[in-house]
C-alpha cells in the first residue's frame, strides 16, 4: 500500500465503527461533548510525540506515510491517529453502554412475566 497504509488502516477503523453511530450511539450529533473526551489527550500525546521526536527517540517509517508534517514535526497520519482512534474508542463504549442497557430492560421484562 505504500504511502497511504496508516490513512488507509485509519479509514478502516472509521469505516467498522460508522454503523454504529447510525445504530443509535449518538457520538456525532454531539460535538462538544466529542471534543471534550478527546482533544485534551489527543493535545498531550501530540505535545509527548512531537518532544520525542524533537529528542531523536523515534520518529515513523517514512515508506508508509504520506510526507505531510504538521508542526514539530509530526506526520499528517500521526495527529489522525490520536483523533480517529479516540472517536472509534468513544462510538464503541458508548454503543456498549446502550446494548447493556437494552439487555437490562428486556431482562426485566422477562422476569416480571
Amino acid at each position: 500500500m505504500g504511502r497511504l497504509e496508516y490513512l488507509a488502516v485509519l479509514g478502516a477503523c472509521v469505516l467498522v465503527t460508522l454503523p454504529l453511530e447510525l445504530a443509535g450511539a449518538r457520538v456525532y450529533r454531539r460535538p462538544r461533548r466529542l471534543a471534550r473526551a478527546v482533544l485534551p489527550v489527543a493535545l498531550v500525546f501530540l505535545v509527548w510525540d512531537a518532544i520525542a521526536i524533537a529528542g531523536g527517540v523515534w520518529d515513523y517509517a517514512p515508506e508508509s506515510l504520506t510526507g505531510i508534517r504538521a508542526p514539530f514535526g509530526i506526520p499528517l497520519e500521526e495527529v489522525l491517529f490520536f483523533v480517529v482512534i479516540p472517536i472509534c474508542g468513544v462510538l464503541t463504549y458508548e454503543m456498549v453502554g446502550l446494548t447493556l442497557a437494552a439487555v437490562r430492560r428486556f431482562a426485566g421484562r422477562r422476569v416480571r412475566r
